[in-house]
This record gives structure tokens, sequence and C-alpha cells, in this order.
């Protein structure tokens, strides 16, 4: 007899560093997403959308170095021999949609945009390979005012969402103050190896608030030791180089007009820092009507290589205890600067350009931790139960009539008993249950249940006597009267 072919039954499992969400969750997020997009139309940004896929060619700084360009970005070749990668921001794919259509386009052109984005990067605690972000942008405006309104922008974001001033930053820092320190701590943008002796520098600055300044000092001079024995080779500084960097990222003061006084004495008479003092000048003048949030921190160094003046950073000032009773610092959920070299790229002339970008599914981990997390906006839902299959076609009216009516309503689908649908309107955290059945129908009522109601009526019921009165939370009422009942106790 032949041998019975086993049939193969792959494992259910989702790839590593990638998750699902469904219902509350799913549910908040959507909610920040339109309370963030209110933000940005009514500073007259219109909506965009971009494909999930671009040329690798287009991505700029991921640009393919070997046969497979997979360096930080998930690619592919497509059957024509071109490499397609997933979108790793949503700046990359405007600026090809700029360089693309920009003859037609408004100048300039102003424009938000939500959706997920893809790394190709090792995975860890809270760093997911797939998340979801919401930017907005002013392409085709060199000012600083454009610079300043991102900022406004982002700290009116943070107080729809519920967040207080004294609860987040958003901290400003301009890449032409930190080249004017490089150069006078003797770093020639020329040389062969400046890329490379700049990015130890600033990946020594961005560790601030992790190592502290002792530890920077060290990443600056000629490395550091952790405490698990590991050595960081560090950038090689002199003493004096060390101590001009360490002043700078130090140079925050309590108000931005301190600050900018701090950094005037630093720059000195560099004719790129005093560009950068100016920008940064004419942005506080622009922001004079928000002075609690939005802070001139010189230590915001992240990103700095892709940008090309004012960089800003979004901070959650505010620490909380995570599901394993740890405290957890949430630090960065957005930023944005100039980058006016991006379209250039594409069109060969400089197309001044700012941003800035909100990491939705990180601000949403933030916020539901605080305790913030405001679902009231999903409607609560109403369950018919399905007492009579006989029946479907008026349990089916009496649905559609609820939904024309408003109502978020749906009819019971399965197959089992009323105990079972019980539980199943539990388990959907339904607010209201109906039932038709055969008594109801022969008395041209419906039996309504109050769900929380009940439950709320139960933990104080004290005996069966009690329980007995309270009809479990339930009215009966004409079925022409349904619809304004739950309306009214759904207000």
């Amino acid at each position: 007899m032949a041998k019975k072919q086993k049939i193969f039954k792959p494992k259910a499992r989702i790839p590593r560093g990638l998750r699902d969400m469904q219902g509350p969750e799913l549910a908040f997020q959507k909610l920040m997403l339109e309370k963030i997009s209110g933000v940005y139309e009514s500073y007259g940004f219109d909506a965009l959308d971009t494909s999930a896929f671009e040329y690798a060619d287009a991505l700029g700084k991921f640009l393919p170095d070997d046969d497979r360009p997979n360096e930080g970005v998930f690619s592919f070749e497509d059957d024509d021999g071109q490499w397609l990668s997933m979108r790793y921001d949503l700046t990359a794919p405007l600026a090809r949609f700029v360089a693309e259509h920009y003859d037609r386009l408004p100048k300039p052109f102003r424009r938000y945009q939500w959706g997920s984005v893809f790394r190709n990067e090792k995975p860890g605690p809270g760093r997911f390979r797939q998340f979801l972000q919401i930017d907005a942008d002013t392409v085709g405006a060199g000012g600083s005012q454009a610079d300043a309104e991102m900022c406004l922008m982002a700290a009116d974001c943070m107080q729809t969402l519920g967040l207080k001033c004294d609860q987040f930053s958003v901290n400003i820092n301009n890449r032409k103050i930190l080249d004017a320190i490089l150069a006078q701590v003797g770093l020639d943008a020329q040389a062969d190896d400046y890329d490379m002796r700049r990015l130890t520098i600033l990946r020594a600055l961005d560790k601030l608030d992790r190592l502290g300044i002792g530890g920077v000092a060290d990443l600056l001079g000629e490395g550091r030791k952790d405490e698990s024995g590991d050595f960081t080779k560090g950038a090689g500084l002199d003493k004096a180089s060390i101590a001009k960097l360490t002043d700078f990222v130090q140079a925050g003061r309590d108000t931005r007009a301190d600050t900018l006084k701090a950094l005037a004495d630093i720059v000195g008479d560099s004719d790129i820092g005093t560009a950068g003092l100016e920008e940064l000048a004419l942005m506080d003048a622009l922001m004079q009507e928000n002075s609690d949030s939005i802070r001139f921190n010189p230590s915001v160094v992240r990103g700095l290589g892709y940008y090309t003046g004012p960089v800003f950073e979004i901070e959650l000032n505010l620490e909380t205890e995570d599901e394993n009773g740890d405290i957890a610092r949430f630090g960065s959920v957005g930023g944005g600067g100039r980058y006016d070299d991006l379209v250039k790229r594409f069109k060969g002339i400089e197309i001044p350009a700012t941003g800035i970008s909100i990491g939705v599914s990180r601000l949403a981990a933030a916020l539901t931790l605080l305790g913030k997390t405001d679902t009231t906006s999903v409607q609560d839902l109403v369950v018919l139960l399905v007492m009579d299959k006989t029946r479907l076609v008026e349990t089916s009216e009496l649905v559609k009539t609820l939904r024309n009516a408003g109502i978020r309503a749906e009819m019971y689908m399965g197959d089992s008993g009323m105990k079972a649908q019980m539980r199943y309107a539990d388990n959907r955290n339904a607010r209201l249950v109906v039932i038709e059945g055969e008594d109801e129908r022969a008395a041209g009522v419906v039996t309504l249940k109050d769900l929380q109601l009940g439950q709320q009526n139960a933990e104080n019921i004290k005996d069966n006597e009690e329980w007995r009165a309270s009809e479990h939370a339930q009215t009966r009422l004409p079925r022409a009267e349904l619809a304004q009942k739950i309306k009214e106790i759904l207000s």
C-alpha cells in the first residue's frame, strides 16, 4: 500500500520585527491620524499619497553599493531588471513626486501624508521594521519662517493629542552652527576622511543623554570602555577641541534668547555659524507665542547629515512604568528639518524644503502608557441577537433601520444559542444587546439590554432579590422606538 503523502502545513507566525494590531489600538491610531491631520490642514497643507515602492536609485542615500541594494531597505528586482525598494520614509518619495510633477505644482508645494514605512534593520524592543508616520512638508520655501511654522505645528499636534506644554519639547538646532564648530576644531570638509570623522563626532554628541558629558568627552577623545569592558574607539580630538564641542552641546539655556547669546559666544565670527544664528533668531521672533515647549537645544544632532539648516526633534519630557514595571523614558517621537538638497538630485537645481515627521506608532505607545488612550471616536456597538433563524429578514431590516439612524449595529452571524450570543456580545465589548424573541414579536416590542449598566449594577447587588429587581439592566419598548432609545442611552 502506497504511503500517504504528508500534507504540508505552514506554521502560523509573523515575520521577525513586525506585529499585528487590532481593535482599540487601531482605533486609537486612527483617532491620532485624524487629530494630527486636522492640525496640518488648519495650517493649509493638502493630503498626498505616494506608492509604498520606489525605484532603488530614487532613495538617495540608499543607492545600491552591491549587487543587491538592501542596505537599510527591503528590495527586489523587477521583471525589467530594475531594482524596487519599499519606502524607508515619506520624504524621499515626496522629493521624487515633486521632481516628477514640478511644472504643474504650486510653489511652494505644501503637503501632508501618512503611511507605513519599512526598515531593513535589526529589530529590537519597541523597534519595528514597519511603522506608521505622518509628515508635513513645504517644498519651495527657503525662508526660516517655514521652519518656524513646522515647529509651531509640531507643538500644536502634541497639545491636540492631550499633552501639556511641560510634557514635551520641540528642540531646535542648526546644522550650519555645528559645521562652524567642526571647522573650528580643525575638521577639514575637503579631506577624504571628513564624512567618517564627522559621523564619529555626531554619534558621540548624540549620546549626551545616555552617557553624560564625561562619556561624550571620552568618545570625542581616545575612546570609551563601557561597563561590559567593550572599548569604543573615539574621534581622536585634542583636549581643546573636545572642550569646544562639549561647551557647544551644553550651551542650551532656559530661554531661547539666552541660548542664542551663548551660541554666539562660541561661534565667534564664523560666516556659516552667523548665518545659522540669524536663522534661529528669525525663528525665535516668529515663535514668540510659544515659549514654553519650543527650545533651542544644541545637543540635538541626530540626522544633521541629512539636513542643511535648522533641525528639530519632538521629545517627551517624562517617564512612566512599562508593562513590566520598569521605568521607561519615551524620548523622541518625531523630528524634521530643512533639506535643500534632496530634490536637487532629480532636478539639478537647489529647491529648498523643510518638513516634520511624527512617528505615530511610537507616540501611540507612549500615550497609551500615559493613560491618554482615547477611542471615543469609535461609536459603541449594538448587537442584535438571532432568536429565530426563520426571522432573519425581519432582524436584518431592524439592523438596517438602526444603521440608517446613525447607530453602529450588527446582527449575530454565528450558529450558537442565546448564551453563546451574549458571550459574543461581551467579547466584542458591545454596549447594548437587542433581543426579539417569540414573546417580544407577539407583543410588538423588543428587549434592550445595557451590558455596561448591567455590569455596574452587578458590582453593587448584594442578594438575589436585588438581582431580580434590577432586571439585568434591561427594558422592553416598542420596536418603533428602539433607535431613539438607543441614541438616548449612547448620548
